[in-house]
């Protein structure tokens, strides 16, 4: 079965894989900050997928700010 959720959760897994490769230090603590992301949008796929639509397009749009908040602050 492939819906819009499907789509949109794979180009965002596949989004962080090339922002954790290209655009972070590679470090474990991101790492583990967009697995908390990929956690997010595979919730919202099994969410949007069962019909709620509205709930998953906000944790869609959660997950995607969080990762790119997490791969623009500074290292430390």
């Amino acid at each position: 079965m492939v819906t819009l959720f499907d789509i949109i959760s794979i180009a965002s897994f596949i989004g962080l894989v090339i922002a954790f490769f290209f655009w972070t230090e590679r470090d474990n603590r991101t790492l583990l900050h967009f697995v908390i992301s990929g956690a997010v949008f595979a919730i919202a796929n099994q969410v949007g997928n069962s019909g709620q639509t509205i709930f998953a397009s906000i944790l869609l749009i959660a997950g995607i700010a969080y990762a790119i908040v997490i791969a623009w602050r500074p290292a430390s």
